[in-house]
């Protein structure tokens, strides 16, 4: 398998620089206060511990539910500082195993109570046995891999008959405030525009993808967390944004800026300005600050094994559609 951080090259197949994304991840994972912008990843991997498809706030779900029993071993995908591990106990998960591109975020991870081993690899390679896991996490890191597809199945593969995977992913409306306000800003004032946000899965497309890689009993759901900056620098440098003001490039705090081949090296001043002007006057709240919406993704599927339950065989029906008019009847039928 290639290396932590190898890349195939730019192209469509390959739209992300991965060795620039684990050099990102890794300056983000070694500053001072690398806690300090991590407050979504901190949300979304309590949800993907308590619950795909809700937020942290509402309850239930997730690893807690996925199955009474411990799950022997576990494999945290793209786990960086452990954002879901400390939301996990022993009575849960006896043994996780932690794989991230970036050594510094693994290095740093936050304390665990559950005993656990730390592997540097690429999320698009995973360097495990077939059938080797109980249980596979994953969150907010496969939206930066070149082929989900191939991420999806390696998961698949890695997980024991009857295995579960559960994740959380960016979706497609991110930061959609960002992105409009950029390109309407480029379009006015240099004729064209470039792409500054990195590219996103459709909700669309998830359950299919999924389903292809050999999961079953399937659930994807969507949930939207909302922050509110002092305007679009301030969106810009928590997210790690590349951005122009006066001359130097500044790559700052959250980690997630674009490593997109197609991306452009930097930001005229005047773009800039225009477009957070723009993103005010379009998005702006009333108190003067601006929103950046971040659209998550939850899933969870299983490995087929003979135990799980499958869905009646073809021509075994007692009533058809053509029944459904009746419905109403034959259930009074039922109760007496």
């Amino acid at each position: 398998s290639p290396p932590a951080g190898a890349s195939s090259g730019s192209g469509a197949l390959s739209p992300f620089d991965r060795r620039l994304k684990r050099k990102q991840k890794n300056w983000a994972a070694s500053q001072a206060e690398p806690a300090k912008c991590d407050y979504l990843r901190e949300e979304v991997g309590a949800a993907a511990a308590g619950g795909p498809g809700r937020p942290p706030r509402q309850g239930g779900g997730g690893v807690s539910e996925a199955r009474t029993a411990t799950f022997p071993l576990a494999l945290d995908v793209g786990s960086g500082r452990g954002y879901i591990a400390q939301h996990l106990t022993k009575e849960t998960i006896e043994k996780l195993i932690q794989v991230d591109i970036a050594e510094n975020a693994l290095k740093n991870a936050v304390e665990s109570e559950i005993p656990t081993v730390s592997v540097v690899a690429d999320e698009e390679f995973l360097p495990f046995r077939e059938d080797t896991f109980d249980l596979v996490l994953s969150s907010l890191s496969l939206h930066w891999v070149n082929d989900l597809p191939k991420a999806f199945r390696e998961i698949h593969q890695v997980l024991k008959p009857d295995g579960v995977f559960i994740g959380a992913m960016f979706g497609g409306d991110t930061l959609y405030e960002l992105r409009c306000s950029l390109q309407l800003a480029e379009l006015e004032r240099e004729g064209g525009f470039s792409p500054h946000v990195s590219p996103f899965t459709a909700v669309s497309d998830l359950g299919h993808l999924l389903s292809r890689a050999g999961f079953n009993t399937l659930t994807v759901d969507t949930d939207e967390i909302q922050v509110n900056y002092p305007g679009l620098f301030e969106v810009m440098e928590d997210l790690q944004g590349k951005y122009i003001l006066s001359g130097n490039m500044n790559v700052l705090c959250m980690g997630e800026s674009n490593c997109s081949w197609n991306r452009k090296p930097l930001l005229h001043r005047e773009t800039m300005l225009a477009a957070a002007a723009i993103y005010r006057e379009m998005y702006g709240n009333s108190d003067g600050s601006v929103p950046a919406t971040f659209q998550i993704y939850y899933m969870i599927g299983w490995k087929f094994h003979e135990s799980q339950a499958r869905p009646a065989q073809r021509g075994s029906a007692t009533v058809s559609f053509g029944d459904l008019a009746k419905i109403g009847g034959l259930l009074s039928r039922g109760k007496k």
